[in-house]
């Protein structure tokens, strides 16, 4: 679990955003570095126990083979989010599965879930923070009350799961006066890998330090205090020491998790009309539906042929193809093919038909189709994607909705695809596989 809230984020005792202090009781206002407490990373050096003779074997009837250990999935992926303070939520820790499905009337904090780890995601592809928290007052506790220096502000963090194990981020973000970093922590089997602390603000950067166990446990150096600090270690850390390694380990674990994101919200009207040939990558909003079929049924006529079978199940009357065709102007527009010589154009379909539609496209697809910044340096094979979906089963029916996450979680299986969703009522998905889902209340 993660640290409780106190009853405002806060900074640590000493002078403005200093850094933070384990043993010093924080006062209120803008938000501390996070405050879980976890070892310090310590030099690499060990201590050699003396030599000694091996005791002689005694010879012994073999036994029974031990079991085997599970194997770990390399594939980088979110498995825990953290909401220590934002928006609604305090104190908060959210498990992430496969397929996780957020649910709870409105006004529980749905949403607001969904939109942290976007945020994250954001984050981690290098993103600064006014591009990612347009209004980051809106995301301050209400309870939140400024300390002395008008300061207040949010903090969030998730676990990512890998290769080198759980590593966890912690952030802390002052929204007030001015939007900046206070304080960052990345940590991994008990080691603090990355610690960052706002010194001076009066000046735009924060101190890091980061483990080195060389000749020094750790090296210092300023970071800017409007990014993310551990998706800049790949630029600043040079990789020579074992200690060095395991930072830039954890570091690409937790970058790769969160880049390969995809929010997905399909907008029904946008994806009626005709539009232009483009890089045949689905936007967020599906508004370029028709220029991605006509991409993908070329390249890959399995999926299609899956995508055309679900297309079956979610839409009504006979569906014997899913076409799209070039208008002439440089538009293409999206078609179903009735198999009876008449074909269907999308503007026909109703809402949920073309939520359906888009979803389904999504779950089939992958990073080189949808417009997710993957980091191109890591082979597919070594990198998930996990498709953010608020108002998953918004405008679907009981079927539609069924279908949707059957296919989810077959693809979750197949370790294609990942899915966080956010649904008014989830009791529709018991039975349907591994599901995870958190409830939520108002």
């Amino acid at each position: 679990m993660a640290p409780n809230a106190p009853n405002v984020p806060n900074v640590p005792t000493g002078s403005a955003g200093s850094a933070p202090e384990r043993t010093r009781p924080a006062r209120s206002g803008a938000p501390a570095a996070p405050s879980e407490t976890v070892p310090r990373a310590r030099s690499g050096r060990r201590e050699t126990p003396p030599a000694t003779a091996p005791a002689p074997r005694r010879a012994s009837a073999p036994g029974p083979a031990p079991a085997p250990t599970p194997r770990r999935d390399p594939r980088p992926r979110v498995t825990e989010l953290r909401l220590a303070a934002f928006a609604r939520h305090r104190g908060a820790t959210f498990p992430v599965g496969q397929v996780t499905l957020f649910t709870g009337p409105s006004g529980s904090g749905k949403s607001t879930a969904l939109a942290a780890y976007e945020a994250l995601a954001r984050l981690g592809g290098g993103a600064v923070l006014a591009e990612v928290f347009p209004d980051p007052g809106a995301l301050v506790p209400e309870q939140a009350r400024p300390d002395a220096q008008r300061r207040r502000g949010f903090r969030i963090g998730c676990t990512a799961d890998g290769a080198e194990g759980p590593v966890r981020l912690d952030l802390a973000v002052q929204a007030e006066p001015e939007l900046r970093v206070v304080g960052e922590r990345l940590t991994a089997g008990g080691l603090v890998l990355l610690e960052t602390a706002l010194r001076d603000p009066s000046r735009p950067a924060v101190q890091a330090a980061w483990h080195t166990a060389g000749s020094a446990p750790v090296t210092r150096a300023p970071l800017p205090d409007d990014r993310l600090g551990t998706a800049l270690l790949p630029l600043r850390v040079a990789g020579k020491t074992d200690g060095q390694r395991q930072v830039l380990a954890a570091a690409e674990q937790m970058v790769v998790a969160l880049r390969s994101v995809f929010p997905c919200d399909p907008r029904p009207d946008g994806m009626r009309a005709p539009v232009r040939t483009g890089s045949g990558r689905l936007l967020r909003g599906c508004d370029n539906l028709a220029d991605v079929l006509w991409r993908t049924r070329a390249e890959c006529g399995r999926r299609h042929g899956l995508l055309v079978d679900a297309v079956r199940t979610g839409c009504a009357g006979p569906v014997a193809d899913l076409l799209a065709e070039p208008l002439g102007d440089g538009t293409v527009r999206a078609l179903l093919d009735r198999g009876d010589g008449r074909r269907t154009e999308l503007e026909r379909l109703g809402d949920g038909e073309l939520r359906y539609l888009a979803l389904a496209l999504v779950l089939f697809t992958g990073p080189g189709v949808l417009a997710v910044d993957a980091p191109g340096e890591v082979p597919d094979a070594m990198r998930g994607l996990t498709v953010l979906a608020d108002g998953f089963d918004r405008a679907l029916d009981p079927g539609q909705r069924a279908e949707l996450l059957r296919t989810a979680v077959l693809m979750g299986e197949r370790g294609h695809i990942r899915l966080v969703g956010a649904v008014s009522d989830a009791s529709w998905a018991e039975g349907a596989g591994a599901i995870t889902v958190v409830h939520l209340e108002a």
